[in-house]
């Protein structure tokens, strides 16, 4: 396919495309859509394969062959690892009789993280790339395309190109000028901040907590925090979805955006939290322990990213998917956005009329949640 000199290509893997090229497609804001890291999981084995994550990154080439647009695509044999849940959609479709896998993802893997996925420094371009996806779709019989946590900028493209909007809520702290954590401390109600203070403390007694970044990550960091990973992994997904190796590539290959927060008890490693650093947030990734421990979860995930989007002059932490507890820790809920285009016209009606009332629902929520943070009030 090809029009207006722009050539569209699908690939088999992002490594396919070289990395100055790939990562000029953005402002290099958001580490989750940068060749290190995609290239990192297609090296390790964490998509590709058995995984029912298959590589299919859908580019532009301007005339001189340079990458000038892409979709980090994927052919999904189910709907694991997207933390936008469309099962009952699969059900529904396959209980009329069609096919629902394989479908086109739009993604960062295993990574409900807010950023752009649609890869273009030229805006024109938006809309035809989610052409291509479409087109993609159809010449292959597959039953559509989603495109999850899109960053709010990126909405107007997809909506220009007619995809079905769908919102959910997760809760992320902000950074209001806060100098330390006890400047952030001062902006909650009493009741709040003696609760935090008290939770830190219990938190910290006895262990000791360390934040490494780059070249201080050693083997023995990643071989600790593996541990703690498969533990988690195996009581939330049944099993794990990135395997060892993935560590060990994130590591060599973008170290520097990564923020690994382990504690210590009696000189051991018992417990760990990954972050990657963004140019404007702190993103909580896994979270792992082996010991069961009063608080820990909340200071190693909650309370040292905020430590650490201070110190880093970041303006936020997205903490993941999910997670109300997180409210009462000073996590506020935003709403995040997927975008689906359906190919069988009757089954995207279903859809849309489903969004419909979803989308009302999750912004009474989002309104309802935020009316319960812990931060003080006028007449406080």
């Amino acid at each position: 396919m090809s029009g207006d000199a722009h050539e569209v290509r699908l690939g088999s893997a992002v490594g396919e495309f070289a990395a100055a090229e790939w990562d000029a497609l953005t402002d290099g804001a958001n580490p989750f859509v940068s060749h290190a890291f995609l290239t990192a999981l297609e090296d390790s084995g964490s998509v590709g394969g058995r995984s029912g994550w298959i590589p299919a990154p859908l580019v532009l080439t301007g005339p001189d062959g340079t990458l000038t647009g892409a979709l980090p695509a994927y052919l999904k044999s189910h709907s694991q690892g997207e933390y936008v849940f469309d099962h009952s959609w699969a059900d529904a479709w396959q209980r009329a009789g069609g096919r629902y896998y394989p479908k086109l993802q739009i993604a960062a893997p295993f990574t409900p993280a807010t950023g752009p996925r649609i890869l273009t420094r030229d805006a024109s371009l938006a809309v035809p790339l989610l052409r291509a996806a479409e087109a993609l779709c159809e010449q292959n019989g597959l039953s559509s395309a989603h495109a999850t946590f899109i960053m709010p900028e990126q909405l107007p493209w997809f909506e220009a190109a007619g995809w079905l909007l769908r919102s959910d809520l997760q809760f992320h702290w902000e950074n209001r000028g806060y100098a330390s954590f006890d400047d952030f401390l001062a902006s909650l109600a009493s009741a709040k901040r003696k609760n935090l203070r008290k939770e830190r403390a219990a938190a910290q007694a006895g262990v000791e907590i360390r934040a490494l970044t780059g070249a201080d990550i050693k083997p023995e960091h990643w071989n600790a925090f593996w541990r703690f990973y498969q533990d988690t992994g195996l009581r939330k997904w049944g099993q794990p979805y990135l395997t060892r190796e993935a560590f060990t590539l994130l590591g060599e290959r973008m170290g520097d955006s990564i923020l690994l927060v382990l504690a210590w008890l009696d000189g051991e490693p018992v417990a760990g939290a990954l972050n990657f650093i963004g140019r404007d947030a702190l993103y909580g990734r896994y979270w792992g322990a082996t010991i069961d421990k009063p608080f820990l979860h909340f200071e190693l995930c909650y309370y040292q990213a905020i430590d650490a989007a201070i110190a880093l002059g970041l303006g936020r932490v997205e903490a993941g998917a999910q997670g109300s507890h997180k409210l009462a820790r000073g996590y506020a809920p935003v709403q995040t956005w997927s975008a689906h285009y359906i190919a069988h016209e009757g089954f995207r009606a279903a859809v849309a009329d489903f969004l419909e009332k979803e989308r009302a629902g999750v912004a009474a929520e989002q309104v309802w949640l935020g009316e319960r943070t812990p931060f003080r009030k006028p007449e406080d």
